[in-house]
């Protein structure tokens, strides 16, 4: 049989053939403190906006039309949001409920005749 060397390498021995970690230079540090602090001022300024919301109140005859205008405001932002189906998606769902509301007429007008002859035959 053919010997190996076996290495050992302990805690303390310094790593001679393995890579070092290259430190981080000062330009990547500057560039993540920039973000942070553009984030920061982001953050300042949103709760400031929220401040100043907050602090204007409208004159108590005006605010039903104001909250009507942001209700409004809102409602069309959130009906341009929305993906409306093709005729043909569409035509396909009126026909499900027809056949649905069919199928469930069927069955309480059946439930209907059972309970009618039931009572009547009771009732006799």
């Amino acid at each position: 049989m053919a010997k190996t060397k076996v290495t050992r390498i302990k805690a303390s021995d310094s790593p001679k053939e393995k890579e070092v970690e290259k430190p981080i230079t000062r330009k990547k540090v500057v560039i993540k403190d920039k973000k942070q602090e553009k984030a920061k001022k982001v953050a300042a300024k949103t709760e400031k906006k929220a401040e100043k919301k907050a602090e204007k109140k409208p004159f108590i005859l005006i605010r039903p039309f104001v909250y009507l205008g942001r209700y409004l405001k809102d409602s069309w932002k959130e009906l341009r949001q929305v993906r409306w189906p093709s005729r043909k998606a569409t035509w396909k769902m009126v026909a499900a409920v027809l056949v649905y509301t069919a199928l469930f007429v069927v069955v309480i007008m059946l439930l209907d005749a059972f309970f009618t002859w039931l009572f009547s035959l009771i009732i006799k």
